[in-house]
């Protein structure tokens, strides 16, 4: 037989949580119980995929630390990771004995979240251990407490050995009809494989970074274009030619993710999207301000002056934009 004990606290040294967990798991290792711990405090970005330890496990602690309001996230986060990611099947045969101790106001509430999460998953919660604790040292010393602990531990691996079965209560008629825990069908495998890919940073921040990449693209071809040569009409519209003028500027359009190139040589002029080599001047702004800037309503000088616009390269053709571009 196998318990499973997730600790939501920050593991201080006088969480009487930790206390009450181990002596807990003194109770079920004596009743040969394998017992394994998981400090959610320890691998904050590794919650998503915890979920699947729950497989071998025939019992699970949950160990909240009420120091301010409610359970706390790291225990909330392992929760909503269940409910995204975990195998249901898997849980409706799981007991569940909370642990809940306070340092202040709200231990009945958070005894009763986890209860009712744990319903609503479908496993079977089981009566557990919820205390204010004033004094930690006095709570720990106390053998009638201590007492309590070990009674409560042994009625925990007395439902898990006789599978003890539960009243049915409304949690679950809720979860059919009204939750639903995910758009998607996915297999417990899939969950769970999507879990690992969660809890990866760098995978997440590639995703976002492809995901806005092919909706610039998208957006392109289904109207895109329309944008596009909208700013370039207005360039060559109010172009200026200025003799001997030389440059090319780098509008960087940063909400847009996409850049324009302005090429001017005397009276000739060549806008296009895309990058050049070594741009006299590169400039950062969004759409929006570029918008003013065609329309008049606030010269490119001004733009950068005020900080809408920031630039790098030759400032002195930087200031040369408002005289061949005349808005």
């Amino acid at each position: 037989m196998r318990v499973n004990v997730y600790y939501g606290g920050r593991g201080l040294i006088d969480d009487p949580t930790l206390y009450t967990i181990d002596k807990v798991t003194q109770v079920l290792d004596e009743l040969h119980v394998s017992v394994e711990r998981y400090n959610l405090y320890e691998d904050k970005a590794g919650i998503s995929v915890l979920p699947k330890t729950l497989k071998e496990a025939e019992g699970v602690i949950l160990a909240a630390s009420v120091e301010w309001l409610g359970i706390g996230g790291y225990l909330q986060q392992f929760l909503d990771a269940c409910w995204l990611y975990g195998d249901k099947e898997t849980i409706q045969d799981i007991y569940m004995f909370p642990v809940v101790m306070a340092t202040t106001y709200g231990e009945r509430e958070a005894l009763h979240t986890l209860i009712k999460a744990w319903e609503m998953l479908g496993g079977v919660p089981c009566e557990g251990i919820c205390a204010y604790v004033e004094n930690h040292v006095e709570f720990e010393t106390n053998a009638a407490y201590n007492m309590m602990i070990e009674k409560c531990a042994e009625n925990f691996y007395r439902a898990m050995s006789k599978k003890s079965i539960a009243f049915p209560n409304s949690s679950l008629q809720v979860k059919k009809t009204v939750l639903r825990s995910s758009t998607l069908s996915l297999t417990p495998q899939e969950s769970e494989q999507l879990s690992a890919y969660v809890s990866n940073d760098h995978y997440v921040k590639k995703q976002k970074e492809d995901i806005e990449e092919l909706a610039t693209l998208f957006k392109g071809m289904l109207g895109g274009e329309d944008e596009t040569e909208k700013y370039i009409s207005a360039l060559k519209e109010h172009f200026v030619p200025i003799d001997d003028m030389k440059a090319v500027f780098q509008i960087e359009i940063t909400d847009e993710s996409r850049s324009l190139v302005i090429q001017v040589d005397g009276e000739k002029l060549n806008c296009y999207f895309g990058s050049t080599g070594a741009p006299d001047v590169t400039a950062k702004l969004k759409s929006e301000v570029f918008q003013q800037i065609l329309s008049g309503k606030k010269p490119f000088q001004n733009a950068f002056m005020s900080g809408d616009l920031s630039a790098q390269g030759n400032f002195k053709v930087l200031r040369n934009f408002d005289a061949i571009f005349r808005f």
